[in-house]
């Protein structure tokens, strides 16, 4: 089985994909934080495999994306004592046996990277992709495979998380469309004003885009809340939660092929 290990900002996703059945079976997630991710490490991974039957001699590779350097050590140590394997870490040197390139290897992340290596695979053509994590993200690739650019902005959590944090009276709330754009309430306010927000946002976003570029794009959605948006369902042409493992997954075999 294939191990995938992806270090957000927030959370550390690990996920199997069966080789041989040809899809993603099992994910988990701790925290990024490195003081309790050390803990976590120690004794929920090897909780998750037992409690799934699954034996850490199972996995025959892992691919390691992060946009955390200061974790890297700590999970590439846990993968050698653990599954006695080295995990393959993503950086700009992985980029050049790609078909999606950058002229910035260096800045972008290797998230974004895992992006659009997997929606491009895919698609073969033009297109955007939307990913909603801690920030939300945008990255444009062109029908060559070249990244054309990448817009960055507060994701919905963090956009809520700042606004709370900055006033005093204003509580966090639950990422929930309420009836009406038209507030009543103090929390259908906040909830109107960051749902149906970033709703016009992401609209606007790849409207610009595509004006810009003079190219029609595919639109490929991922990252946790993808799905909260339901208002955005018409403007998506898929909505993939596993997109990002699957280019990781995709990026580690390009590099290891031979």
């Amino acid at each position: 089985m294939f191990l995938a290990i992806d270090a957000g900002n927030s959370n550390v996703v690990f996920a199997l994909y069966d080789q041989k059945a040809g899809k993603w079976t099992n994910q988990f997630r701790l925290e990024t934080h490195a003081p309790r991710l050390i803990s976590q490490l120690g004794k929920k991974v090897p909780l998750y495999f037992l409690e799934h039957g699954i034996q850490a001699s199972d996995i025959s590779q892992i691919g390691f994306s992060s946009v955390v350097p200061e974790i890297n050590a700590i999970i590439e140590q846990f993968c050698k004592s653990y599954f006695g394997l080295s995990a393959y870490l993503i950086t700009a040197k992985s980029y050049s046996q790609l078909p999606v390139k950058s002229l910035r290897p260096n800045e972008i992340g290797s998230d974004l990277m895992c992006n659009v290596m997997a929606a491009f695979s895919k698609f073969t053509s033009p297109v955007i992709v939307v990913d909603f994590g801690t920030a939300l993200t945008f990255t444009a690739v062109d029908a060559g495979g070249k990244i054309l650019g990448v817009n960055i902005v507060p994701g919905l959590r963090t956009a809520i998380k700042a606004l709370v944090a900055n006033t005093s009276k204003l509580p966090e709330v639950e990422l929930k469309f309420p009836v009406s754009a038209l507030g009543q309430n103090t929390i259908h306010a906040i909830q109107a004003g960051v749902l149906y927000g970033y709703t016009g946002l992401v609209k606007g976003m790849i409207e610009m885009m595509e004006t810009e570029a003079n190219l029609k794009f595919k639109v490929v959605a991922t990252g946790g809340l993808a799905a909260i948006l339901t208002t955005l369902e018409k403007v998506f042409d898929e909505i993939d939660p596993n997109l990002t493992l699957e280019g990781l997954r995709l990026i580690t075999e390009a590099n290891s092929a031979g």
